[in-house]
């Protein structure tokens, strides 16, 4: 279908992002910081140990040469990817999956930011960006941290 008056846009690559960030205990360092024009988010290049290379969201706060590793036993520090069971109440969290495997399906956009506010038996209950209050289970991955470039909403683009 198409429209009058109405262009085609700009041509965009596509960036492969690992929202699964399954590169277990190997630990890989920031190279770049990406503008990527199919999301609002700048995207990280991470150089893993082994030789991998994998584009991931830009955590607020990270910049090049940081050190991010995911696994079950890592800090909790800004940018590590863990399973909610080994996160303490109140952390700030971001790429969040729903179902173990999936990959982050929640809380991936500019300046995005969950918390996670209980845990009990095998769920924990996070509050989204949204205002949502949502059960996930607790071996689910999440990246700590907020998704950075927090006021893309806010620009003004001067214009009316």
């Amino acid at each position: 279908i198409t429209a009058r008056h109405r262009g085609g846009g700009h041509k965009r690559l596509y960036r492969k992002i690992d929202f699964r960030r399954n590169q277990k205990d190997i630990s890989g360092r920031i190279v770049t910081i990406e503008y990527d024009p199919n999301r609002n988010a700048y995207i990280c290049l991470i150089h893993y140990g082994d030789g991998e290379k994998r584009y991931i969201l830009h955590p607020r706060g990270a910049i090049i040469g940081d050190t991010i590793v995911s696994g079950t036993e890592v800090p909790i520090s800004m940018g590590n990817a863990l399973p909610l069971t080994n996160m303490p109440l109140g952390t700030a969290i971001h790429n969040i999956e729903i179902t173990r495997g999936r990959g982050g399906q929640l809380a991936r956009a500019a300046g995005a930011v969950a918390k996670l506010i209980a845990k009990e038996g095998k769920s924990a209950t996070l509050r989204l960006p949204s205002g949502e209050v949502r059960l996930i289970s607790q071996n689910c991955l999440a990246t700590v941290g907020q998704v950075g470039n927090v006021g893309v909403n806010q620009k003004s683009l001067g214009r009316a």
